[in-house]
């Protein structure tokens, strides 16, 4: 039969283990999220350095695989985690974004696109608004991004943007 002073040490022991665990735990999550931190910021530099029209399509399987885990690593460990960027606060997640193909081997994020049609809605003549085949040509135009009329019309409906005619404005 064990005496009090054994039990005593053993339940310390096995509470001294669990701490360690836990410690480890918490430093390889660190290591872990920042791996992810830098491998995102490898893949959006221009973005960090020159704003959203630059943020380039990102799919958590391009971050995976440049630190050698698995997807849903990489999906855990963006949820609810917050970076401080000179662009402002962002959730990691906003750095995977898909891309509309320009057919020349690039693609342009949506998240830009999206963007673009915002500012365009904001300037437009609220007499005259840019309906979506509108919107498209003059992406096409000035900035040479080719994007299907629907394209535009699902982009302006995520934005909670109303359809040319009910923002058009009579007086």
């Amino acid at each position: 039969m064990e005496d009090d002073g054994s039990l005593t040490k053993d339940y310390i022991l096995e509470k001294v283990k669990a701490g360690q665990w836990l410690l480890k735990s918490i430093e390889q999550r660190q290591k872990t999220i920042y791996r992810v931190t830098k491998s995102i910021l490898r893949f959006q530099k221009q973005f960090f350095e020159k704003g959203i029209h630059f943020l380039r399509p990102l799919v958590l399987k391009n971050v995976a695989e440049d630190i050698d885990v698995h997807e849903s690593t990489v999906s855990r460990i963006t949820t609810n985690k917050y970076v401080h960027t000179p662009q402002g606060i962002f959730e990691l997640k906003y750095f995977f974004t898909s891309g509309i193909d320009q057919g020349i081997g690039e693609a342009v994020s949506s998240k830009r696109i999206k963007d673009m049609i915002m500012q365009m809605v904001q300037k437009e003549n609220l007499k005259s608004p840019y309906t979506d085949l509108q919107i498209a040509d003059v992406l096409d135009r000035k900035s040479g991004i080719k994007v299907a009329r629907r394209t535009v019309a699902k982009y302006r409906e995520a934005l909670k943007i109303l359809p040319s005619n009910k923002r058009k404005q009579l007086f």
